[in-house]
């Protein structure tokens, strides 16, 4: 179940990156979900930091900013390979 939650959110964010989610109705129909469902994993990208915007004109959604969104797990390691006690940053990629 969870993988299915990532592979919804890799795919939101792909047709988001190429502006091609169509109308909330359409992406539903694309995922086969609710259109709640996809306001609840819009909602819940926007709360990650992911700055979401609707095109009206286009009917898409797309990003304000470039970047992508991202879900995995980073080791925090200096250059050498060693651990790196701090926190790691979190980046957004172009």
């Amino acid at each position: 179940m969870r993988k299915n939650i990532l592979e919804r959110l890799e795919r939101i964010d792909r047709l988001i990156r190429i502006k091609g989610t169509g109308t909330p109705a359409e992406l539903a129909a694309r995922l086969k979900m609710s259109e709640r469902n996809i306001y609840q994993y819009l909602n819940l990208m926007k709360d990650l930091g992911a700055p979401i915007k609707f095109d009206p004109f286009r009917e898409t959604y797309y990003y304000s900013e470039d970047g992508q969104f991202i879900i995995c797990f980073q080791r925090a390691t200096n250059g050498d390979g060693t651990k790196d006690d701090k926190k790691p940053a979190i980046k957004k990629s172009a």
